[in-house]
């Protein structure tokens, strides 16, 4: 019980800094939360995706979610999709500067 208490006292700060962040770095902690577990992030880099545009991610988003058995609400996965796209997709965006 005590370790439940000690796990939620560290994840409230985590959430509470998460809801007043950027859509994407909600995006982030929601993806890394409760998409990493079941692929890993290259699974986005691929050279054959079906993901053409914002519409094509938003569609692939909302397929794939309820496989984390957890309700997402539409803001939700409209994080996870600025995540998605500014992190690898770059739709619309300018390409990434390599370090």
């Amino acid at each position: 019980m005590r370790g439940a208490s000690l796990l939620v006292g560290l994840l409230l700060p985590l959430l509470a800094a998460a809801q007043a962040g950027e859509p994407a770095e909600r995006g982030r902690l929601l993806y890394e939360t409760y998409c990493g577990g079941c692929h890993y992030e290259r699974v986005h880099d691929r050279l054959r995706t079906e993901v053409k545009d914002l519409s094509d991610l938003r569609d692939m988003v909302a397929r794939w979610a309820p496989q984390t058995k957890r309700t997402f609400s539409l803001d939700e996965r409209e994080d996870v999709v600025q995540y998605l796209n500014e992190s690898h997709y770059r739709i619309g965006l300018p390409p990434k500067k390599k370090p």
